[in-house]
């Protein structure tokens, strides 16, 4: 009887450790087995205490601690043999799946002005700040808590949840906290809070920091997780504007290594309702499935063991790795990738490609563009204005101009948005900086052009032609320089402007000329025109031309007529 009440005892015990530490009570994760170790211990400190108590001897004590140690030298050799690469390496090598090669063109569509991120997550919690800070009576019992990017109806933002400042805070706001906070990735001048969804107010009750049961890894836990690893808490919105919270649910597949995720759990952060899902079944406004650091230790994995552990420690024939930073980045297809680039051993500031796995199914393609790493950019990108000591954001990549190309911001020591800077993959001389998106395109067209490579037209997301006859005309200067306004009848809703460096035709326009324009197709009311053509002046021109032979002709033939009145 005395060892029953020890063990029920010692199982009361090791549920309430169970409930502050949340183990994974899983075969493939060390943590079941401790927690098992603990439990025969304390049965068998009780049994010993028990037996001093009625003075009787018992092996039951000597049982339990010969369990124990039994269970803890399984939990520290196997996992070290089940899991070692030195003998598991192709098992390693294998969790990324299959990695296809692909065209950088084919695969990777030019982007549009619009799309193009020049807020990272650093300046969003700048934002994010000052907009909390001009509602008092919630930023004085919230902070914000960590920003993920994502796309909300076609439009990228980075999205934080108001979470508790402090245990006083959770304690004496046990309702929750009142919304999240929206960053336009594009546009620093577009931030929100959002409190409400549906007409309902928002509230987030279970968060990552919360306290007992309103943790919200070990709300999940309790809800079912008990066996399941949990990995990266994400606040992501679905298509109505309503907050859950998304985590990644995960297995060991290398023994009792190879984190691999196998699907995910929805929370709703106001009534803390949790659903179970596959990865094939989540939902499709849900962007990250796969965690990055998990993305990131399977690509190493992949390219480091290519050619067995051996090699991989003394030769390095053959050897990947992933270059310094991720980023996540969207297709055209609206999909999301984990995106970084791919450089062989040794290698400091090129690469040998990029890599993009598929943040929700982990499907892998491996881009072969030998080029600059992400790092290379940005000091780049920071010399193109060394003067200025601005700091360079982490670029993400594009397809601009049919040319692979790092985009970041060079930021001044405030953190504010100072120049947009683009940089080409292949050689990152090339430059173009610009105080905005389209002024740094404008630049990075004439860098690629000056260069020697071939700008692809086609695929230019950027330029647009425009014909029409010129209804108003008119001058500014400024500084010695005139700048040319003018208005189209084609497109009365904005105004143009260039100076005579783009066309010696703009000083001869007039009203009632016939003109075609280009410029950028994402710039709207004051927009800045890149090539000019009065056709006019040319046609003008044209019947000089017939004028002069009309003339010419004419003083032949009267010449022919005099010579023949003197005969």
């Amino acid at each position: 009887m005395k060892n029953f009440k020890a063990y029920v005892i010692s199982f009361i015990i090791t549920a309430v450790y169970a409930f502050v530490k949340l183990p994974v009570l899983r075969i493939d994760f060390t943590s079941l087995y401790y927690v098992l170790a603990m439990f025969f211990v304390i049965a068998g400190i009780l049994n010993m205490v028990f037996d001093r108590e009625e003075r009787r001897y018992s092996i039951t004590k000597k049982r339990d601690f010969k369990i124990a140690i039994g269970i803890l030298v399984i939990a520290i050799v196997i996992p070290t043999i089940a899991s070692t690469p030195i003998i598991r390496a192709k098992s390693y090598r294998n969790l990324l799946g299959t990695v296809k090669e692909s065209e950088f063109s084919k695969d990777v569509s030019p982007v549009k002005t619009d799309d193009i991120r020049i807020v990272d997550e650093d300046m969003a919690m700048k934002l994010g700040d000052k907009k909390l800070g001009e509602v008092p009576a919630i930023g004085s019992v919230s902070k914000l808590g960590d920003f993920h990017i994502q796309k909300v109806k076609d439009k990228l933002y980075w999205v934080a949840p108001l979470v508790h400042r402090d245990f006083i805070k959770w304690a004496t706001n046990m309702s929750g906290t009142s919304g999240y906070v929206m960053v336009s990735a594009n546009n620093p001048q577009d931030v929100k809070l959002v409190q409400k969804a549906n007409g309902e107010d928002i509230k987030i009750v279970y968060q990552p920091d919360a306290y007992i049961l309103q943790d919200l890894h070990r709300h999940v836990y309790l809800k079912g997780g008990m066996s399941k690893g949990m990995a990266d808490y994400t606040l992501e919105i679905d298509d109505n504007g309503k907050p859950f919270w998304v985590v990644s649910l995960y297995e060991n597949k290398v023994g009792f290594g190879g984190a691999n995720v196998t699907g995910t759990a929805i929370v709703d952060t106001k009534t803390g309702e949790t659903k179970f899902y596959s990865i094939k079944d989540t939902p499709k406004w849900v962007d990250r499935i796969q965690p990055e650091n998990f993305v990131v230790n399977q690509i190493n994995d992949w390219g480091v063991y290519v050619n067995g552990f051996i090699n991989s420690i003394i030769s390095e024939k053959g050897v990947l790795k992933a270059t310094e930073g991720t980023s996540l980045v969207y297709g055209e297809d609206n999909k999301s990738y984990w995106y970084t680039g791919i450089t062989s051993a040794g290698g400091d500031e090129s690469t040998i490609g990029f890599m993009l796995v598929d943040s929700r199914t982990k499907e892998a393609k491996l881009y072969k563009q030998p080029g600059a790493t992400e790092i290379a950019a940005m000091k780049s990108a920071e010399g193109s204005v060394q003067e200025k000591n601005y700091e360079a954001t982490f670029p993400v990549m594009y397809n601009i101009l049919g040319q692979p190309t790092y985009v970041c911001s060079l930021k001044d020591k405030a953190g504010l948005v100072k120049r947009v800077v683009f940089v080409s993959v292949k050689d990152y001389n090339v430059v173009g900086v610009g105080r905005d998106k389209n002024e740094a395109i404008k630049s990075y067209k004439e860098a690629l052009e000056s260069g020697g490579s071939d700008v692809d037209v086609e695929s230019n997301e950027f330029d647009k032609e425009l014909e029409g006859i010129v209804k108003r005309i008119a001058t500014d200067n400024k500084n010695g320089n005139t700048t040319y306004y003018l208005i189209l009848d084609a497109d009365e809703g904005n105004i143009f402007y260039a100076t005579s460096k783009v066309s010696k035709k703009l000083p001869l326009t007039k009203e009632g000329d016939k003109i075609k324009i280009t410029f950028s197709k994402d710039e709207k009311e004051l927009i800045e025109i890149d090539d000019f053509e009065n056709y006019n002046i040319g046609l003008q021109k044209e019947v000089n031309k017939e004028v002069d032979k009309t003339n010419t002709k004419k003083v032949e033939n009267e010449k022919v007529e005099n010579k023949n009145d003197k005969n």
